[in-house]
This record gives C-alpha cells, structure tokens and sequence, in this order.
C-alpha cells in the first residue's frame, strides 16, 4: 500500500561475475532424499495483491494475473477500491439506495475464468454514502466513516447477497470478506477506533446474516509499531520512538490495534474468522515539531519477528484458531522504491518467506503488477513499483522468487539459512539464495551498494537416495540472468522501450540460466557452487 514515497530512487548497476566452484575445504551438507519429511503449506501463493478493482478491467492487468496464477500459482487476488465510485455500485434515488454489481460482476467473472478467487477487501466508501469529503489517491478513494451505518450494512449485506446468487454458496464460502484497509492510518479512515470496530460490527453482522459459514476478518491494519502511538482512537505522533532511538531493531516491536480488535470482537460476541494486518519491515514516523515524517528499515528478519507476535497473541485471545492472512507485504511501502525493480528483491522474498514457515496462512505480496495508480502512473518502466511485473509486461526479478517458491514441493525435508529441500511425489526440489550477511537490514536505499555489498558464499551438497544416473535442471537467477534492467541499460535506457526493444527485455527478463546435471551411478547428487550476493539457484528433479 503507497503511503509515503521514502527512498530516493537511485541507479544501480549488475552485481558482478558469477564464480563457480566451492571455496576449499568446504564440506558438503549431507541430506537424504529418502528422509521423512513434513507437510509444506506453500502460504506464499496463496493470495497476492492489486492496487483497484477499476484497474482489474484492463486487458494487461489481466494478462498479468493470468502468468502469475500460471507460474507463481497464486489463488487469490486482493485490492481496494470495490465500492469506490468508478465501480458504479452505490447511489441514492429519491433518497432510498441502488446497487449496480455490473462491474464488479466483470472483474469477479474474468477472476475466476484465469482460476483466482478474489480476497474481498471491503473498501472505500461511496460518495453517497460518505460522511465527510477526505480523499486519499490520485483517484480520489473516500475514507469516511458513513453517514448511516445501517446503509452501509445494507450495502455489504446485499453485496454478499447478490455473490451467493451469482456464483453459488459453495464457490462463496472459498472466499475472504477483509473489513476496510489499514484503518488506524488517518489517510485511509477518517474516522476513530471505535468507529472502525463499529463498522467491523455492521459488516460481520450483514455478512453472517446471509450465510454463517462466510469468512469474515479483520482489522487489516498497517505495520507494525514499537510503541504507543496507536493506543487511543486517533494516532498520537507524539508517542512514536522510531525517530528517536538510534536502533530500532533493539525496540519491542507490536501489531496495531491486534489485541484490542480482538477483545471488542470477543466482548461482543462477533465472529472473527482471520485476522489481518499489513507486516511490512519498515515504519514511517511523523516528527511532532517539524511536522516531517521520515522512514527507517528493519532488521532483515523482522517479517519472522512479527508474524511469532502476532501467532502468539492470537493464540491467546478469544478466536485461537482464527487464521491468519498478512493481506499486503512487501520490503518496503513505498511504489518508488528501485529496489522493488532489482535482484535484492527476489533474494529478500525468499528469505523472507523461507523465515516464516508455519507462521501463516498467507503473506500477501503488494503487489503481482506495476499496473496501479495510487500516486498515478510511474515515470519510467523501472520506476519502483510494487508489482512482480512492470507496465509492459517485463517480469521482475521478484517474480521468479515466486516462481521458483512455487516449484517446491509439499514436504519439507531440509531448511537451513539460505537453502531449503523439499520432495513433490518422489521427486526432491532444492532453493537457495545468498542474502549476504553484511547486509543486516532489508534491502533499501542505495541499489548500486548493496548489489556490489557483500562477499560470495559457496555452497556444497551431496543428496543420497536419488535414482542412479536422474538429471536435474539447475536454474540460477543472477545479475546477468533473467534480469532485464541491464538489458535497457545497455539500450541507453529508452523511455520507453519500442515494441521491438520491449521484446527483446521481455525475453531477457525471463531468460534465467538452466543448466543440467546428473546423480553419479550410485543414486547420489553432488552439486557446489559459489554464489555472489543476491543469487537465487532452483534445483528440479526431472
């Protein structure tokens, strides 16, 4: 979700030479293909997100969708925007409402013709509806509480109505219904805590009243905080520490409104079905006397810090076996930010979400395409965005994280920093990735440094309990494989690229280095490399 745009776009530039060869002496990790293994859910694919619903009607945002279904395997997609005016849902006539699912409709139906279900975020308000004229976006996303809660609850409630008669109650009951987006963010609710706790009421109320069995969740809420900022019903920047304290990372770091939406939902007796909240590692702070807000990374293992909170706390609540959906995730908050564009990326991804096995039920990366518009359109086809693929359809080095997290298989054998072997059938996948360790924060800032930041780590494996003589496919992603920036680079970096040159990055973006190997005669795999800074290597067993 675009909130501040904190990191200076910079230049960056391919990481160097690809070395071959394990350091000496190094002794190879011993594993066992035949090992008993546990079950792997893949939470990375399970939802991914979008900008606006409006946008979803674009024939290359579909397109989009459809190769990230395709390749990275996502089964839901979420975004904002469902009841906002260019969807042509709500208005009043003669002062009584009317409802127009027409569009929503067409969005839903090419959603599920590509095979995704869609993650409903119930958001923003009507004009119609609205009780006070505040914006947020270029495209001008009403944040108020509405005028009438019992119309707001006759909006959701018909809505919901109208999917079980359109798609059925059994293809309903698969989906997600998310109260709102990050309501403790002045710019997204204009309104108080108790106010959104209200409008959670009306919703799961409305909801429910049409099938007990919906799914329903909340509060959707932003980042993560290491002090009281949110505490009352409005923030309060005078109570933030993160401009104040030299390290960050040493601060006891809590999920927003978390433990207080569960007791009110507890205390009246409402459903929660999943909890949500946006993890993202970074955090913006608003300086109380020069009114500025300035933003500051994590540590590299945050995500994982914040998802065993928020385990935990739910564990401990009155709904502890209410799933758990991180519907936005992304390194950084911000949809000019060059790293989303660049190699670290896809090494951070994987760490990340390596990290945090069994934590979650989704992590939800913000966002599958450059196609979005909340701080308008991007003034250069490698501008920052969020998505895993630009505006022309070249994908980002981000976008083969999840491909090659999708190849996986469904147990999990081996996990180690910076590698991971799993068996799909009788058949072993191993992933690796170099997130070098002179890189302690996540990746932002300066591209060009921390491309260049660290020093090569080698890797060796011997796997026993392969058939004798099976191949493999060893496909390595790296700075001079299956990343196009040094491809437009290289052309004088036209903006924008022609039809031809667009051709030739699409190509470039998706040509990764596969090569083959074999077991030896003894049913025995032994494979080594030494990888530079930000590689991430899939190896498939034919």
């Amino acid at each position: 979700m675009e909130r501040r745009s904190f990191l200076k776009t910079t230049l960056f530039a391919s990481a160097g030479a690809y070395l071959t060869g394990p350091m000496p002496g190094t002794p190879p990790l011993s594993l066992d293909a035949r090992a008993p293994g546990v079950p792997l859910h893949h939470f990375w694919s399970n939802c991914t997100g979008a900008g606006r619903a409006n946008e979803g009607l674009r024939a290359s945002w579909l397109e989009h969708l459809r190769l990230v279904h395709d390749r990275c395997g996502f089964r839901y997609c979420r975004f904002h925007g469902l009841f906002h005016d260019d969807m042509f849902v709500y208005r009043e006539v003669n002062g009584q409402p009317a409802y127009n699912w027409q569009y929503i409709d067409d969005l839903f139906d090419r959603l599920l013709d590509i095979g995704v279900r869609p993650f409903v975020a119930l958001n923003f308000m009507p004009a119609a509806l609205a009780s006070t004229s505040n914006t947020t976006f270029w495209w001008k996303a009403h944040t108020s509480p509405p005028k009438d809660y019992t119309l707001w609850g006759g909006l959701v409630g018909a809505f919901t109505a109208h999917c079980v008669d359109r798609y059925g109650l059994d293809e309903v009951r698969t989906w997600y219904f998310e109260v709102w987006n990050e309501p403790d963010l002045h710019g997204f609710w204009d309104g108080t805590r108790s106010q959104y706790f209200e409008l959670y009421k009306v919703s799961v109320q409305a909801i429910k009243a049409v099938d007990p069995h919906l799914r329903v969740g909340g509060p959707a809420t932003s980042n993560f905080v290491p002090d009281g900022r949110f505490d009352g019903e409005r923030e309060d920047p005078s109570k933030d520490l993160t401009l104040t304290t030299p390290d960050i990372n040493a601060l006891s770091w809590h999920g927003v409104w978390i433990r207080d939406f569960l007791a009110y939902c507890g205390q009246e007796g409402l459903p929660v079905d999943f909890v949500s909240t946006h993890p993202y590692p970074t955090d913006w702070a608003l300086d109380p006397e020069t009114k500025k807000s300035a933003g500051r990374v994590r540590a590299a293992g945050a995500t994982r810090q914040d998802l065993e909170w928020l385990k935990e706390t739910i564990a401990q609540s009155p709904y502890p076996h209410a799933s758990i959906h991180l519907t936005e995730w992304s390194s950084s908050p911000s949809s000019r930010d060059p790293t989303h564009d660049s190699l670290q990326a896809a090494a951070f991804i994987l760490r990340a979400n390596l990290d945090c096995i069994g934590l979650a039920d989704s992590l939800s990366y913000w966002t599958f395409t450059d196609v979005f518009e909340e701080a308008g359109a991007g003034n250069s086809i490698f501008h920052g965005g969020f998505g895993l693929i630009n505006y022309q359809g070249i994908v980002k080095p981000s976008f083969h994280a999840y491909r090659m997290l999708h190849n996986l298989g469904d147990e999990l054998l081996h996990r180690e920093e910076g590698l991971v072997l799993t068996r799909r059938g009788h058949r072993v996948v191993a992933l690796l990735y170099h997130y070098p360790q002179e890189v302690k924060d996540v990746v932002s800032g300066s591209v060009e440094g921390e491309l260049h930041m660290g020093t090569p780590r080698p890797f060796a494996m011997r796997i026993a309990g392969v058939p004798p003589g099976a191949a493999f496919d060893v496909e390595t992603l790296d700075a001079d494989h299956g990343f196009a920036w040094p491809a437009w680079r290289a052309m004088g970096s036209p903006e924008p690229p022609n039809r031809e040159q667009t051709k030739q990055l699409k190509r470039a973006a998706f040509a990764t280095k596969v090569e083959q190997v074999r077991a030896d005669g003894s049913g025995y795999l032994n494979w080594s490399k030494t990888l530079t800074p930000w590689n991430c290597v899939l190896i498939k067993q034919k």
